[in-house]
């Protein structure tokens, strides 16, 4: 693993309620209010514990997961089950347009295959912020006009090319 999870007890409790909504409803799709109840659960755990996103670990590499609830009614969204996936252009843009059919709340996201989500990034990774955030020197750039800081005028001068 990455890193050690910050309370490794709740995170597990959050992956199994995540877990046994994915289950009721494999299980039985009439059960769409249990695996919303369990859904719900989940996100207000999540808030009680001060976190992003209820499965923000997993979030963090994966963005699926947070695309998978509902924000409105915290349903668990399966394409065909819970939810309509529609393909849709918009001013030369692919969108996918994904709509909970409990509340009719939609989102759209773009279908862009050069899109690189952040979390996929080399610099979203933990270690690589470090490198990022540390001090280093900046390489000079090789400018063709130098100007030396002497006591008198400093004219710019233009380095000769053999």
């Amino acid at each position: 693993m990455a890193g050690q999870v910050k309370d490794k007890e709740a995170f597990q409790r959050l992956s199994f309620l995540y877990q046994a909504a994915h289950c009721v409803l494999a299980q039985n799709p009439e059960n769409q209010a249990l695996a919303r109840f369990y859904c719900h659960t989940e996100r207000t755990i999540g808030k009680r514990l001060v976190l992003r996103h209820p499965l923000s670990v997993l979030a963090s590499r994966d963005p699926s997961v947070k695309r998978t609830l509902c924000r409105g009614c915290s349903s668990l969204l399966v394409p065909g089950l819970t939810c309509t996936q529609r393909q849709r252009r918009h001013l030369g843009q692919r969108w996918t347009v994904q709509t909970c059919l409990t509340c009719h709340r939609s989102r759209r996201y773009l279908n862009d295959p050069k899109h690189q989500l952040w979390g996929d990034r080399p610099e979203a990774q933990q270690g690589n912020q470090a490198d990022l955030k540390s001090n280093k020197p900046v390489a000079p750039t090789n400018h063709p006009v130098s100007v030396q800081p002497s006591g008198g005028k400093s004219e710019p001068q233009i380095p000769k090319i053999q």
